[in-house]
C-alpha cells in the first residue's frame, strides 16, 4: 500500500472511513484504475483465532460474500473463524412459522456469520495489495473546503493535506461528510434497544439462525463459530438497560425464562452489549463532488440482518456506475453520475428500510385480531412456492 509522500496530491477519490463499507468502495474504485486514499480514526485490532468472539457479527449475504470475491477479499477472510448458515426460521406462535433453507433454492449455504473485525481485516488486506490505494490511519479530518477548480480540499488533524475529486463518506450514521455537505435525514428512534450476548453453548455448531416474536419484542439467535452462538434481545430501552447491569450469571437466569424452549439451556453467558435502535435516511446521496454510502445514507431496523448487506449493495452500485462512466466527458464524479448511483439504490432501501418499519409495528401490536393475521401470514409463507423463493433471493441480494 502506498504510502503518502507530500501535500500536493489530487486523488481521483478520498473515502472517509475504513470500515467494512468504506474499505469495500476504496478496492473497488481502485480496481478500475483509480488513485483513491481512505481516511480512518482507528485501525483494527489485528486477529488471532485465541481471541475471544466479538459481539458484533453481520449475518452476510451470499450476494455480498460475491461482492468480497470480486474485491479479492473473500479467500483472506476464509482463512479467519466464521459460520456458515443454511436456513432462517421465524415464528411467534408455535405451529406458526416460516422456514427457509438453502435447499430451496438449491445453494450451499444463505451466507455466512462473521464478525464485523474480521470483514474489515480482510479489506484492509486487499488494500495493502493495491500500489493506488494510500490509507491515512489513526486520524480524523480536520477541515473540508471545496475549491475553484471543481475538487474538495482535505486537511488532517496531522497537518497533512490534499485533494479529491470525489469526496466519499462511508463515516457511518453520524457522518461528518453528510453534515459538512448539508445533506439532511430523516428518521427516528425506536422505543426499543437490542442487547447482544455471545454464549458458549453445549451444542455442536449450529447452521440455522432463528427468531422469536414476543409482546416486549423479538428473541434471535445467530450461530457463531464452535459452540458459541450470539442472542439478541429486543426490548423495551429501560428493560435493556436493566438487563445490562446483571452480572452474566444473573442475566442467564433471565434468559432461561425468557427465550424460547428452542434454545438448549446448557450454555453460559460470555460477554454483553447493548444499543438504541433507530431508524435514519438520508434525504439525498450526493452533492456536487460528494456522495454517501453505508450508515452514513441509511440505517434500518436491525430485525434482518440487513444492515452491512444493504451497505454492500450502495458499494456495488457505486462501482458499476463509475465503471460505465470512466470515460464520460466532464468526469465520471460529476453530478448526473451521482444522480444514476441515487436513482439506483434510493428506492430499494427506503423499500427495505419500511418494509421492516412495518414488520415491527404489525409484531409490536398485540390486538388479537391483527395477532391471528399475522400468524396465519407466516405459516402462509411456509408454503414451499415460487413466491417463497423469489423472497428467499431478494432477501440474499440477488
Amino acid at each position: 500500500m502506498e504510502q503518502p509522500k507530500n501535500n500536493n496530491i489530487i486523488f481521483d477519490a478520498v473515502v472517509v472511513g475504513g470500515g467494512m463499507v468504506g474499505a469495500a468502495t476504496a478496492i473497488g474504485l481502485a480496481q478500475l484504475g483509480l488513485t483513491v486514499a481512505v481516511v480512518e480514526a482507528f485501525a483494527p485490532k489485528p486477529y488471532d483465532s485465541s481471541q475471544p468472539l466479538d459481539l458484533r457479527v453481520s449475518a452476510i449475504s451470499a450476494a455480498s460474500e460475491a461482492l468480497l470475491q470480486r474485491l479479492g477479499a473473500l479467500d483472506y477472510l476464509s482463512t479467519m473463524r466464521q459460520v456458515a448458515y443454511k436456513g432462517l426460521e421465524t415464528w411467534e406462535l408455535d405451529g406458526c412459522i416460516t422456514q427457509f433453507h438453502a435447499d430451496q433454492i438449491a445453494t450451499s449455504h444463505l451466507g455466512h456469520i462473521v464478525e464485523n473485525r474480521l470483514i474489515q481485516l480482510s479489506l484492509w488486506h486487499r488494500m495493502a495489495q493495491l500500489d493506488n490505494v494510500t490509507l491515512f490511519c489513526p486520524v480524523k479530518i480536520s477541515s473540508l473546503v471545496r475549491s475553484n477548480d471543481a475538487v474538495i480540499d482535505i486537511g488532517l488533524e496531522d497537518g497533512q493535506a490534499f485533494s479529491a475529486r470525489l469526496l466519499i463518506g462511508a463515516d457511518g450514521a453520524n457522518s461528518y461528510v453528510r453534515q459538512w455537505a448539508k445533506i439532511g435525514i430523516t428518521g427516528w428512534d425506536y422505543s426499543q434497544s437490542a442487547m447482544l450476548i455471545n454464549i458458549a453453548t453445549g451444542e455442536e455448531e449450529q447452521d440455522v439462525t432463528w427468531q422469536q416474536f414476543t409482546p416486549t419484542g423479538p428473541r434471535s439467535l445467530l450461530p457463531l463459530p464452535g459452540n458459541n452462538a450470539s442472542l439478541v434481545w429486543y426490548d423495551d430501552a429501560s428493560r435493556i438497560t436493566q438487563l445490562s447491569q446483571l452480572n452474566n450469571v444473573a442475566l442467564k437466569k433471565q434468559i432461561d425464562q425468557h427465550f424460547p424452549d428452542r434454545l438448549d439451556r446448557d450454555f453460559t453467558v460470555v460477554s454483553k452489549a447493548s444499543f438504541k435502535l433507530t431508524r435514519r435516511h438520508a434525504e439525498r446521496y450526493y452533492r456536487d463532488n460528494v456522495v454517501i454510502l453505508g450508515d452514513a445514507a441509511h440505517t434500518i431496523n436491525p430485525l434482518a440482518g440487513q444492515g452491512v448487506n444493504l451497505g454492500f449493495k450502495d458499494v456495488e452500485a457505486l462501482i458499476t456506475t463509475v465503471e460505465s462512466n470512466l470515460k464520460l466527458e466532464g468526469g465520471w464524479w460529476n453530478r448526473a453520475v451521482l444522480e444514476q448511483y441515487q436513482t439506483c439504490r434510493y428506492r430499494d432501501n427506503l423499500l427495505m428500510m419500511s418494509a421492516m418499519d412495518m414488520f415491527y409495528a404489525s409484531f409490536s401490536n398485540d390486538f388479537l385480531p391483527l395477532k391471528l393475521l399475522r400468524n396465519g401470514a407466516l405459516k402462509l409463507a411456509n408454503v414451499d412456492s415460487p413466491i417463497k423463493k423469489h423472497v428467499l433471493k431478494y432477501a440474499l441480494g440477488f
